[in-house]
Formats: C-alpha cells, sequence, structure tokens
C-alpha cells in the first residue's frame, strides 16, 4: 500500500469512526432535542429495608416491561434509603438518554427540581408507589389513606372490648415518604374517634426496625409495662422491631403492620403479631410497567389512570394516577389471601418453626 492509498483508508476510517460516535452521542447523550435509543426504561426503587421492593416489585415490574417489549433493557438501582444516591442514580439515567423513569422516591420534596429537569429533556418520570414531587407524567400506588383506617380498625378489631378505654402507642412511618402521613392520617382519623387514647407516637426514619425497637423500649420505660393496651405500626418491619422490644420487657399486646411481609405472617400465625395489610403488588407493579412501555412507545396510556391526585404540596395537580385497594390480614384469611393469590405458598410460610401454628390455623 503506497503513502497516498494510506492517507486515504485512514482518512475513511476516521470519519467513519466519527459518524459511529455521532450516532452514539445521539443514542446516548442529554440534550434537550435527544431520542435516547428507545428501548431503556429507567426502574429507581428507594430502599431495601423492606423486603417486598426486590422480592416482589422489581422482578414483576422488569418481566412485564420484557413480555411487553422482548428488545427493551430496564435500567435498575436501589438507592437503600439515601436521597443523594437516588438522586445520581436519576441524573445518570437522563445523562444516558432514558426517556421513561419508573421512580420509588426516597425523599418526595427531594424529587422536584430532578423532575422539572428531566420533563424539560422530554423524559417521562411515573411515580411509582409513593407519589413525588414535580411533574409527573402518571402516579401508581393505593388509597393510602383508606390503608391507615384499615390499619386503625385492625387494631380496634385486635383490641376488642378494651378498645373504647385503651392507650395506644403509634410508631409511624418515614417523614420522607409521603405515604407515611397519609398512613397516620388515615389511622388517627379511626384510632382518635374508636380509642380512649393515644399516649406515644413517634415517626420513624427510614422505617428503621431498629430505630422503631428502640422507640417502643422508650415507650415502655415511659409508660410502663401496663401503660399502653395496643400498639399501631405502620409497617411489618418495623412490627418486628416493636415485638422484639415487647418481648424482652414480657409484655404482650395487639400489634398491627402493613405489607404482608412473610416474617409477619409468621408472627401473625404465631400469635405475636394481630394483623397485617395485604396490597397486591402485581397489579401495581404491572400497571407501572404497562404505563412506561406505552410512554416509550408513544402509545395510549390513558386508559390505566382513572383518576387524578394533586402533589402533597398542592403544587402540582391533575396528575394521572390509578389506585389499588387493599384489605386487613389475619391468621384466619391467610390462605384465602396470601396462598390463594401465590404471593408466598404454604410451604414458604409453614417452615418448622411455625408448622404447628399453620396446622391449627388450617394452612397446609
Amino acid at each position: 500500500m503506497n503513502a497516498m492509498t494510506r492517507r486515504v483508508v485512514i482518512g475513511t476510517a476516521a470519519v467513519s469512526m466519527a459518524l459511529s460516535l455521532a450516532a452514539c452521542g445521539q443514542a446516548g447523550g442529554d440534550s434537550a432535542g435527544d431520542k435516547g435509543d428507545g428501548k431503556t426504561i429507567g426502574l429507581l426503587l428507594p430502599e431495601n429495608k423492606t423486603t417486598r421492593y426486590e422480592t416482589f416489585d422489581r422482578p414483576i415490574i422488569e418481566a412485564k416491561i420484557k413480555e411487553l417489549c422482548e428488545d427493551c433493557e430496564v435500567k435498575y438501582n436501589n438507592a437503600a434509603q439515601d436521597t443523594e444516591t437516588q438522586k445520581k442514580q436519576f441524573d445518570a439515567l437522563v445523562t444516558q438518554g432514558v426517556k421513561v423513569i419508573i421512580l420509588d422516591a426516597v425523599d418526595y420534596k427531594a424529587t422536584k427540581s430532578w423532575v422539572e429537569q428531566a420533563d424539560k429533556k422530554g423524559v417521562k418520570v411515573v411515580a411509582y408507589d409513593r407519589l413525588a414531587e414535580g411533574p409527573i407524567a402518571a402516579y401508581v400506588s393505593y388509597d393510602n389513606e383508606k390503608i391507615g383506617r384499615l390499619q386503625g380498625e385492625g387494631l380496634v378489631k385486635a383490641l376488642g372490648d378494651k378498645a373504647k378505654d385503651a392507650n395506644v402507642v403509634m410508631i409511624n412511618g418515614s417523614p420522607t415518604d409521603p405515604n407515611a402521613p397519609l398512613f397516620k392520617k388515615g389511622a388517627h382519623s379511626v384510632l382518635d374517634q374508636q380509642v380512649g387514647k393515644i399516649v406515644y407516637e413517634q415517626d420513624i426514619p427510614d422505617w428503621s426496625p431498629d430505630e422503631a425497637s428502640k422507640k417502643m423500649g422508650a415507650a415502655i420505660d415511659s409508660l410502663g409495662k401496663d401503660g399502653f393496651d395496643g400498639v399501631y405500626s405502620a409497617n411489618d418491619g418495623m412490627a418486628g422491631g416493636i415485638i422484639t422490644a415487647l418481648s424482652k420487657q414480657g409484655v404482650k399486646v395487639p400489634v398491627g403492620g402493613q405489607d404482608a411481609e412473610l416474617a409477619g405472617l409468621q408472627r401473625i400465625l404465631k400469635g405475636d403479631q394481630s394483623f397485617t395489610i395485604y396490597k397486591q403488588i402485581r397489579p401495581e407493579a404491572e400497571t407501572t410497567a404497562e404505563i412506561a412501555v406505552a410512554l416509550l412507545k408513544g402509545e395510549k396510556w390513558e386508559h390505566l389512570t382513572p383518576t387524578t391526585v394533586t402533589s402533597l404540596t398542592g403544587e402540582f395537580k391533575g396528575i394521572p394516577a390509578k389506585l389499588y385497594d387493599a384489605q386487613v390480614v389475619t391468621k384466619d384469611n391467610i390462605a384465602d389471601t396470601i396462598i390463594l393469590d401465590k404471593v408466598y405458598t404454604a410451604a414458604d410460610i409453614c417452615t418448622a418453626e411455625y408448622k404447628a401454628a399453620c396446622d391449627a390455623a388450617g394452612i397446609k
């Protein structure tokens, strides 16, 4: 090859490489006009202390997206309850040209600027389970105030005849989770009317079972072992910590929860926990995946969001939404709910330690 030919070949290769790099830049850049690759959906979940996210939400969403869009990719990250980590994860997806992000926010207030910046670049954000602040394209969750009412009703029923004079401890969820004040509001609407008095109340950062256990210990120290008759716990993870603190002091009172976690169901069968709230995660997760894929493909999805909501600050109104229902689960209906819906099998729940309790409840 002579020098002239070599220069032509090298020049052609350089032009070709430049064109390839330009094409790559168009696929993954972050300019306002960037189309992205049209095949990637971001999925950002908030934490892993609550077992549901890694056990159910993530695999169900990923499977549904794959079913609806065979060549779609899901870029997944869990923020491990850290807002700054989630911001970096969110910003990275936008920079990479991802045009649809499913966001379950660690701190709903922090998301406003992220979602606004993403919206300017044509990125659609679907708020999942928790309503993020900002111009959200759609929101899929539950009627969370109603869930709080169900929790309150569950505790009143567990207290029985004692309810009207009962002293109750309330251990609420994380202040950064927009669902937590709704659970609390719903629970208060029942408990304030139907029990004697709320004698101790705390919000627990990050839904931490360890922190819930410490606060329960502090409540026992403050009120005395006989100073309360029941405990409202905003979820099952914290209920586990609360029951540990109660057991250490030899106190046995009704304790409720939420999420129908495996450990919570086992405590219910054993008699340590009175009830949980069963929220069907599959329809919530699959509807979210359907909306995300439709947004990615530019297809209609409005039929999936029959209602609208307003953000917690009141700034963003008319957000298209789908809110699912929930129900109280006790040992009497675990078989007709959790096992029937194949959330867990009898074998999952009825390990050796809980076999006798399962037999007594007719679960086989």
